[in-house]
């Protein structure tokens, strides 16, 4: 039984981490990464080459999450890709200065495509390199559709399937042949920052996919959980809050604020920017929601003022999961009251943008201020503890 099909498929308690969008601002993310991998480590039986593909059994994420999830499942630890990221983003976020992402894409595929060949090689989605359970969500941007690539050996579209009844396009590819770069290329090909990625999935069809992000999933914590437990996708995990562990973590989010005298003069095509920007939001909060309500979590987060954290409301009448969220808010009230952090205004703009690599120490400094606060060793019950290793 391979490293994967251990994960997957032996018995016991499950563990997922999933990992949000947010481009640059993924370093953040990283950072929290390194506490929570510090912590695990403590409790490991093999201490010196312990990794977080060692104790999560399905790593996943969307858009820069995707990259983030993708090293950890190779096996690369939180700091090595922390020290990648740092000139990963100086790399890819370089533009023209007269591209404003209107008529064409801000930045060019190729800086990103050269980084993960350099990172990935030809790793693909089905290979032995992977050594646990992965998922990248991604959207068909030529017919809506969402996609969650996985390396579920047993999943429907793993392999190449034939024809069948009513696909004029020819037989479906083979999920677990698609390189696994072109799958995070995919999913980090956000409208008017990347041109959409073309992969084939027919023998005679393309599909045109795009950030997973423009979906309700940048969060993508629901979608790996649906992933784990339906059984459409034959992985089959039994829930239940001693069972199944999520942590999920952010990029740091933040509220879009307008005026109503700006929006009156805004030109139409930034104000459905700002609209498909307040969507993606809108779904994160959702995820969060739903999670919140069907779990057991010991990180609740005030939703809003009128339901508060949900800690006095259940879904149902036990936890059907083990739920811990980790991100941290992009203002300036909130860094100097919850982090002791004092930044001026512009310094809060650079680091609220996706692209704009110049705010990447300062947002290490908050996510390791973020982790020393809030990630906590108790977060993750012993029930949820290896007692073996998994091997190749």
């Amino acid at each position: 039984m391979s490293a994967v099909e251990q994960h997957l498929f032996s018995p016991g308690p499950k563990r997922i981490l999933a990992l949000d969008g947010g481009g640059v601002r993924g370093i953040l993310t990283l950072a929290i990464l390194e506490r929570m991998e510090a912590l695990l480590r403590e409790r490991s039986s093999t201490p010196d080459s312990f990794r977080l593909c060692d104790y999560f059994d399905l790593i996943g994420g969307t858009s820069t999450g995707s990259i983030i999830a993708s090293g950890l499942a190779l096996g690369l630890s939180a700091q090595e890709l922390l020290e990648l990221y740092r000139s990963l983003s100086t790399r890819v976020f370089r533009r023209p200065f007269w591209s404003l992402g209107i008529f064409g894409p801000r930045f060019s595929r190729g800086p990103l495509a050269a980084v993960l060949e350099e990172i990935i090689g030809d790793v693909t989605l089905g290979s032995d390199k992977i050594r646990t359970g992965l998922a990248v969500v991604t959207k068909r941007a030529d017919n809506g559709s969402v996609w969650i690539l996985h390396n579920n050996p047993r999943g429907r579209f793993f392999a190449a399937s034939p024809n069948t009844a009513g696909n004029a396009t020819g037989s479906a590819m083979a999920n677990g042949d698609i390189p696994l770069a072109s799958a995070i290329l995919a999913s980090t090909a956000a409208p008017t920052f990347f041109r959409p990625e073309f992969i084939k999935v027919a023998d005679q069809e393309l599909g045109a996919f795009v950030d997973g992000g423009v979906s309700p999933h940048n969060d993508p914590s629901l979608h790996l959980l649906m992933l784990a437990s339906l059984k459409g996708y034959n992985i089959g995990w039994p829930l239940g809050h001693e069972r199944l562990l999520l942590a999920s973590v952010g990029t740091g989010f933040f509220r879009h604020r307008h005026s109503v005298e700006r929006l009156r003069y805004t030109p139409s095509v930034f104000q459905a920017v700002n609209a498909l920007t307040s969507m993606i939001d809108d779904g994160s909060r959702l995820v969060q929601l739903l999670l919140q309500w069907a779990s057991d979590t010991p990180t609740p987060r005030r939703i809003d003022s009128e339901i508060g954290d949900l800690s006095e409301d259940r879904l149902t009448h036990q936890p059907l999961l083990h739920y811990v969220r980790y991100d941290g808010q992009l203002e300036i009230d909130w860094l100097i009251e919850r982090l002791g952090i004092t930044m001026t205004r512009e310094q809060v703009l650079r680091i609220q943008k996706m692209d704009d690599p110049r705010g990447i120490e300062a947002l290490i400094e908050i996510g390791r201020q973020i982790a020393e606060r809030h990630v906590k060793a108790e977060h993750f019950p012993v029930v949820f503890d290896i007692a073996t290793p998994v091997t190749a």
